[in-house]
């Protein structure tokens, strides 16, 4: 317990419920599902609405061994291979083990997937990193879009409570330190308004990545972080946040754009789509086995690589021998996009460059989802299983939030009934309890701080800026507050910027103690992989001082999350 929460006004109503489940991408709504078929009361809170979130984005597909010849065990190398060495190999492979038959309960919940007209059977393409063609995929290219659908249905004939339109603020625990529920503030009219709890002995962690933590992401606009945040805040332990993937191929709409931009999915190279320079040379060819399918880090150094020897700010995605069908057929949503945006992929290569994608690391937890304080899961992406190391493998983030969530599910099913908990009633506000608020303002220049500082190409040079700009920003809300009092106005904005600053802090800190070149993670004054010195985890907790704890674990498996660590590099954050 640390005892840290942020500035928010106190609880105006609350609700009971066995489960929480915050969050309603693939991982939050099957482990809200599974808990109530397990007769569990079960509440979802979801920050937009109920489809908004992350995974109705995902166009590739869902990986798992599925078809003729393909196996768990070459599922399994595949993605260690692009975990570069930093997998917990036992996470692996539960999740390929698992993930067939998850995909095949996720048909039975009603998703469907594009099947061959003649044999009826699922049809399979490759994507980066895959040896074999084993990613379904729905729409064409709108795969999440339809997983979510299918969820979404599910959830509300089954007629599970949902609260929409809901940030979460903190977690409630009672007095021994187990999780007794969320505070969250509910925007707008409805049966709830405003700042409430729902009390809970256990809540699941599912709200997506933070990708708006830099200018230019893949993600939409509510992956701010709040969940990493959270459970830094309630003193729980990440780790690998220095792992973000930047993808490699997104739809390149000028060097100042900023917020979500258009994702080009790896699929469309998985159907032999090649990268180009202005001169139209395939520059991945010679530089990896798989050339424009190589693991996204590959590929995202090589485009930067020729970025740079070129001084130009994109490559280009040619595609143009697909035709007119193909691109309408198997590329619908990504064909209207390009050309909402001025672009004809049919007639003309795409204008691409990597932009914050994926976090492969997260909040801590074991193989059945539990983190390191009781009571309290994660699952998605804003988690870290171990599963995917260094740098996540195409199309196994789907997959991930199917199996963990439904372990988590029979985890919890397995503890009940649980000990009587009630939340501990708030201590007076003291310091360092309360976080001065940032205020929305300076969310602008945390993602401009991060996209030069700890983007696709870092540095110990760059990274340290970044961590001075960060603190300054930090410390000025610090002192203003000691100086007047005053901290930004409690609410969503002020919140979300709260939650951006928290973990570009500790992404920054990790970031800067990895001293080496590994997946997604590139720096430059560290250009090689260092087996014998990093081949190991950096967890992080926050302390209830506020200082950012950080250890190294001893090999790639992680510790057990029964019982924290004595931390061994304390640090100001």
């Amino acid at each position: 317990m640390t005892g840290i929460r942020l500035t928010a006004p106190a609880p105006g109503w609350a609700i009971d419920a066995d489960v929480v489940v915050v969050g309603s991408g693939v991982a939050g709504l099957t482990a809200a599902l599974r808990c109530a078929a397990a007769g569990l009361d079960t509440v979802v809170v979801t920050k937009a609405r109920l489809d908004d979130g992350s995974t109705r984005w995902a166009q590739g597909g869902i990986a798992a061994a599925l078809g003729d010849g393909d196996t768990p065990d070459q599922h399994l190398e595949d993605t260690l291979v692009a975990g570069a060495g930093l997998c917990d190999e036992a996470a692996v492979r539960a999740l390929v083990t698992e993930g067939p038959d998850a995909v095949r309960r996720l048909i039975a919940t009603g998703a469907h997937f594009d099947t061959d007209p003649a044999s009826g059977e699922i049809e399979l393409t490759r994507e980066g990193g895959h040896h074999r063609r084993r990613i379904a995929h729905a729409g064409g290219d709108a795969t999440g879009a339809e997983i979510s659908r299918a969820l979404v249905d599910a959830v509300r004939d089954q007629g599970l409570r949902t609260i929409e339109n809901a940030l979460v603020l903190d977690l409630l625990t009672d007095a021994d330190g187990r999780t007794a529920g969320i505070t969250l503030h509910v925007m707008g009219e409805g049966q709830h308004d405003g700042v409430g709890a729902v009390h809970a002995p256990t809540v699941v962690l599912a709200t997506g990545g933070m990708g708006q933590v830099f200018s230019a992401t893949t993600n939409p606009a509510v992956s701010t972080g709040d969940g990493v945040a959270l459970a830094l805040r309630a003193g729980a332990e990440v780790s690998d946040i220095e792992f973000v993937q930047f993808h490699p191929t997104v739809l390149f709409l000028g060097a100042d754009s900023e917020g979500q931009q258009p994702l080009v999915s790896e699929a469309v190279r998985g159907e032999g789509a090649h990268l180009v320079d202005a001169a139209g040379v395939r520059f991945m060819v010679g530089q990896h086995e798989l050339a424009e399918l190589a693991p996204r880090d590959i590929v995202a150094k090589g485009i930067m690589r020729r970025m740079q020897q070129q001084g130009a700010d994109h490559m280009l995605l040619d595609a143009r021998h697909f035709g007119a069908e193909m691109w309408e057929q198997r590329f619908p949503t990504i064909l209207a996009a390009c050309r909402a945006h001025g672009f004809d992929p049919v007639t003309e290569p795409i204008p691409v460059a990597p932009a914050a994608h994926y976090a492969s690391g997260g909040v801590r937890t074991d193989l059945q989802g539990r983190t390191t304080v009781p009571g309290l899961y994660a699952c998605g992406e804003v988690a870290c299983t171990g599963v995917h190391g260094a740098n996540r493998l195409a199309s196994n983030s789907l997959l991930e939030g199917l199996v963990f969530a439904e372990r988590i599910a029979a985890d919890i099913a397995a503890r009940r009934p649980w000990p009587a908990v009630a939340p501990a009633a708030p201590a007076a506000p003291r310091e360092p309890s309360l976080l001065p608020l940032i205020a929305p303002e300076e969310r602008a220049e945390i993602q401009r701080i991060m996209s030069h500082g700890a983007g696709v190409l870092r540095s110990a040079a760059s990274l340290a800026a970044a961590a001075a700009a960060l603190e300054s920003v930090y410390v000025t809300a610090v002192q203003e507050r000691a100086g007047s009092g005053k901290t930004a106005e409690p609410g969503v904005e002020s919140w979300e910027t709260s939650n951006l600053l928290c973990v570009a802090r500790v992404l920054t800190a990790a970031a800067l103690e990895r001293e080496e070149t590994r997946g997604c993670h590139w720096r430059e004054d560290r250009p090689e992989r260092d087996d014998a010195e990093w081949r190991r985890h950096l967890v992080v907790r926050l302390a209830p001082d506020r200082r950012l704890v950080v250890r190294h674990t001893d090999g790639t498996a992680f510790p057990s999350t029964d019982t924290l660590s004595v931390p061994d590099a304390p640090r100001e954050p």
